[in-house]
């Protein structure tokens, strides 16, 4: 543990909880900032305690509380934020903190499932929504647009798994880490021919098109052709892990 980079994650978050439990499997001397009354919440405190379990430092500070950031900032070398779309630009605060501190070597902002301007010195890895909707009831599966735009599909313990390898490796600094396993890029079509496969049943497509779900038909947040001279790819820097495959995810439905 010597030789891996002390993190700290805001942890208690949808996608933080998942990136914390893959840094303490990792090895990683891991720290999750936790807000005090977040310690006091019965439904986050399971949580806590897991983190607790695998070895994980809980330290108490807010995004908004500029010396809680410094504090817990200085006892780490690298940053990976996680926070929410609504809460993007929250994290000039965590920037500011890192420049006071003065120690940190490599910040991840959170742009996971998130517009990405390309700008930032480091990126983390990227996973992305589903630009088309599926919903099924039935025998009938209603679809936003043609059903013809690619997307990504990936497993958050994957995507947490992928983030903390890209921490110490030298390859991806100055990079986006983008997530795009080869087995996991289906257009929503694709997706209802593989189901329908595996179910023995053809379902009736509706294609809807309404005006004020095009930004969903296009893409949710990430409505834009992902080109992969941008970074790396995770699945290729890591063969070696086992990332969960749609068919797989699928066959958990059946």
């Amino acid at each position: 543990m010597a030789n891996k980079s002390k993190i700290l994650i805001g942890g208690t978050g949808y996608f933080g909880k998942f990136v914390v439990e893959a840094s303490a499997k990792a090895g990683h001397p891991t720290f999750a900032l936790v807000r005090e009354s977040t310690v006091s919440d019965p439904a986050k405190g399971k949580l806590i305690e897991n983190f607790k379990n695998l070895g994980v430092t809980i330290l108490h500070g807010d995004i908004c509380d500029h010396q809680s950031l410094v504090k817990a900032i200085k006892q780490v070398d690298v940053v990976v934020s996680t926070v929410g779309a609504l809460q993007l630009a929250d994290q000039t605060n965590i920037i500011s903190a890192i420049k006071e501190a003065g120690n940190v070597k490599r910040f991840f902002p959170s742009e996971f499932g998130n517009d990405v301007d390309h700008v930032h010195a480091v990126e983390p890895a990227k996973s992305l929504h589903p630009p088309i909707l599926l919903k099924s009831g039935g025998s009938k599966v209603t679809i936003l647009g043609d059903g013809n735009v690619k997307a990504i599909f990936n497993k958050e313990d994957d995507i947490a798994t992928y983030t903390i390898k890209a921490v110490d490796d030298p390859r991806t600094l100055n990079k986006t880490l983008l997530i795009m396993p080869p087995n996991n890029i289906y257009t929503s079509n694709e997706l209802v021919a593989l189901w329908e496969k595996k179910v023995g049943k053809a379902w009736r497509k509706v294609m809807f098109q309404k005006s004020s779900f095009l930004r969903i038909s296009k893409g949710d947040q990430t409505n834009f052709e992902i080109d992969p001279s941008w970074g790396v790819e995770a699945s290729e820097l890591y063969p070696d892990v086992k990332y969960s495959t749609v068919d797989e995810m699928l066959d958990q439905l059946v």
